[in-house]
């Protein structure tokens, strides 16, 4: 072999080694945000990845954060409201919620709810027949509807677009959601009212009926 020609040749194979380094693939980013969709078989995609897919949407998230003392990865809001029903059918019982307004423990709130044995609550109940797999879904404490509040903006365009309802932005009667959050030292009689209008709370009779928003855990 030539010299000339044994340079040609390292050349080439230079060449085809950087064209090699150069090369990029791209890969679909399937880091979960708010606004992404979550899908009834328990996938969170982007809007556009969700039209693409097929699949049904349940839900949408608002975040993604990490809470001190709580399992999953965020949470989603559900696409629908339920009509307004009552945090409890009678007075005079605390239903065993934590009344602590900074918890993430709507899920546990939930539950205590559903499961006191001297008064029923009709909107634990809505919420538990959600789904046919138990409960998927859950009444927020004060502290998620907070994060729900503060991502108002990001996630009514999206629930716009699948179907679901906003969530009211306007303070008005329309905005004021139950938490599953007691009023401490009233648990007895009153639990909190939360507007998705203006972020206040309400502290408020618990036979009194009013709209419910479920969220959902995102699990990995």
């Amino acid at each position: 072999m030539t010299m000339n020609k044994m340079h040609t040749i390292i050349a080439a194979a230079a060449a085809l080694t950087l064209a090699a380094c150069d090369a990029h693939i791209e890969t679909p980013d399937m880091t979960v945000r708010p606004g992404h969709v979550l899908c009834d078989d328990g996938t969170a995609l982007s809007y556009a990845q969700y039209k693409a897919s097929g699949k049904q949407a349940v839900a949408v998230v608002f975040d993604t954060g990490q809470h001190d003392g709580t399992e999953g990865n965020g949470y989603a809001v559900y696409l629908w409201d339920i009509a307004p029903q009552a945090f409890a059918d009678s007075l005079g019982v605390e239903q065993g919620t934590s009344a602590d307004t900074e918890a993430f423990d709507g899920n546990e709130n939930t539950f205590a709810l559903y499961d006191t044995q001297e008064t029923a609550s009709p909107m634990a109940a809505a919420v538990f027949d959600l789904w046919c797999y138990g409960q998927s879904a859950y009444i927020p404490s004060v502290a998620q509807m907070r994060l729900l509040y503060a991502a108002r903006e990001t996630v009514n365009p999206v629930l716009e677009l699948c179907g679901g309802d906003t969530l009211p932005a306007d303070n008005n009667g329309d905005c004021w959601y139950w938490t599953s959050t007691e009023v401490e030292g009233q648990q007895t009689a009153k639990a909190w009212l939360y507007s998705t209008g203006s972020g206040a709370m309400q502290e408020t009779p618990k036979i009194q009926a009013h709209r419910v928003r479920p969220i959902i855990t995102l699990n990995k």
